[in-house]
Formats: structure tokens, C-alpha cells, sequence
């Protein structure tokens, strides 16, 4: 059962929805193992943000004060991406695709009603992540972006976003993460401070 259009605050079906529909198609005749690991990518992917976060803290260590400045508020620029994502979807109230659209069963659950798909929250995470790593180490950066990407295009696969859920999602948290990694740089005379003192080992190698 498909929602009463007159209802909707955006109504993302006339940009992309024949898209997804296609995607949505073709993802339902990949094997099952593929299906399976895909959706495992989509749910728990956004660990190896973390994972790459730890190793630019690291690398940082090696670098100077800006670097390490960037790599320890890359977190906090990550929650504030979210935290500016969650507002927009709050304003823009676009409905999953697999609320509103004839799609088989979804490779992940399609959400509730109310839980709202522009932009996409996963997108616009990792994709913050990656612009912020991309200003500490640019191979730990490229390495994040290709994370980003794949992550982008799984939320589409496994059917609980439209294609321009993920597209707007890179734009704001690419957008977040380069302009918050560019101010995180302001702290680099506490770090440069803290690395004299008792948190040293945590500074610089």
C-alpha cells in the first residue's frame, strides 16, 4: 500500500523512484550470499569510519599540531554533521522509497513510518568522516572516501533510500566535514600545549 501523495512534505518519486525501482529489481536477483553481505556492509559498514578514524589519530601522532588538531575533532565533526542532517530530514520529511513505491522486499527493513529518508544519515556521516580525514592524511582520506562511496550506493541497494537520498547526503556531509576540519585546524595551539605536558604519548609519537 502506497501513501497518498496529497500527503507527502516531499514526494521524491517523480526524480528517481523508476531508478530505484531498477535497482531494487536487479538486487533482488543477486545471489543470496551477495545480498547478505551487502546488507551486513549497509548496517555495520559505518565501523570502519571508526577503524580509519583511530589510524589518522595514529598517523597524526607523526605529523604536526594541525594534523592531530583535525584528527581528534573528526568525531565531534561527524556528530554535528549528523545532528545538521537530522534537522534538514526533519524539514524536508521525504518518505523512504520502500513506503511509498511497489518494491519487493527490501535486502534491509524498510523503516517506520516517520523515519525519513532526505537526506541519507549514513551517507552524510561517512561522507564527513572522509572529507575530515581527507585534511589529516590524504591516504587514509582516499581510503575514507572510497568507504563513502560504496556506503552511499548501498543505501540504495539495499532499497531504503532513492538515489538522491545518497547524492544530497555526500553534498552536506562533504560540505560539513571539509568546513569543520578547516576550523578544527584553530586548535592546533591547545594541541601543540597538550603535547608538552602529561598527554604527550596521545600527541605525538
Amino acid at each position: 500500500m502506497t501513501a497518498d501523495p496529497r500527503a507527502l512534505a516531499f514526494d521524491g518519486r517523480p526524480l528517481d523512484g523508476g531508478l530505484y525501482l531498477g535497482i531494487d529489481h536487479w538486487a533482488q536477483h543477486l545471489p543470496a550470499p551477495v545480498r547478505a553481505v551487502i546488507a551486513a556492509f549497509s548496517a555495520y559498514g559505518l565501523g570502519l569510519l571508526a577503524v580509519l578514524m583511530l589510524a589518522a589519530w595514529w598517523r597524526a601522532r607523526r605529523a604536526d599540531s594541525t594534523a592531530m588538531a583535525r584528527a581528534v575533532a573528526a568525531p565531534l565533526c561527524v556528530v554535528v554533521a549528523f545532528v545538521a542532517d537530522t534537522l534538514l530530514k526533519g524539514l524536508l520529511q521525504e518518505p523512504r522509497p520502500c513506503q511509498v513505491l511497489p518494491a519487493a522486499p527490501t535486502l534491509e527493513a524498510c523503516p517506520g513510518a516517520g523515519d525519513w529518508a532526505l537526506p541519507s544519515n549514513h551517507t552524510v556521516i561517512v561522507f564527513a568522516g572522509a572529507a575530515v580525514l581527507w585534511l589529516v592524511d590524504r591516504h587514509i582520506g582516499a581510503a575514507a572516501a572510497l568507504l563513502a562511496v560504496a556506503m552511499g550506493a548501498s543505501r540504495v541497494v539495499v532499497g531504503v533510500h532513492y538515489p538522491h537520498d545518497v547524492l544530497l547526503g555526500a553534498v552536506v556531509g562533504t560540505a560539513a566535514g571539509l568546513g569543520l576540519g578547516l576550523l578544527a585546524a584553530r586548535g592546533r595551539h591547545l594541541v601543540a600545549r597538550l603535547g608538552e605536558g602529561s598527554l604527550r604519548w596521545w600527541i605525538t609519537a
